[in-house]
């Protein structure tokens, strides 16, 4: 007999997954970071793609504590989103207010996951005009 230990991966149909998706989006919105970390697997991965991928929650919390520190309010203005061979694919644009800056940049967001949570988080923009509309002039989280 195997003392193996196994864990199966839950299914998830198109509409889990643009539910999980709009709750995910609607942390954001409300600057929710614990349930926003709490959206995210174990190891999941949260990864600009201009920059090394945050892995797993710990790394991601502490994303996040940088961005929460000044964020002052955040609408994801989604655009389009739908599932494409079993991933979440949205355009979006984030208007933001961060330290008394005001932004907004055109992004584009690729979501995996399983199990009622997040694996993978891929996003698309231009950084210099995020960092530009956040006041920031040195880059963070390298």
């Amino acid at each position: 007999m195997s003392t193996e230990t196994t864990t199966e991966t839950v299914a998830m149909d198109d509409d889990a997954k643009l539910a999980l998706a709009r709750e995910m989006f609607a942390a954001w919105d409300a600057l929710d970071w614990g349930l926003v970390l709490d959206l995210f697997a174990d190891d999941g991965v949260l990864h600009s793609v201009m920059q090394e991928p945050v892995v797993g929650r710990e790394a991601i919390r502490e994303r996040l504590a940088i961005l929460g520190s000044k964020a002052e309010s955040i609408t994801l203005r989604i655009k389009a989103l739908g599932v494409i061979d079993g991933r979440v694919f949205v355009e979006r644009v984030d208007d933001f207010w961060f330290d008394g800056h005001h932004g907004e940049v055109p992004v584009v967001g690729i979501m995996r996951m399983a199990d009622g949570r997040v694996t993978e988080w891929l996003e698309y923009y231009d950084r210099p005009t995020l960092l530009a509309g956040m006041g920031i002039v040195e880059d963070f989280g390298h």
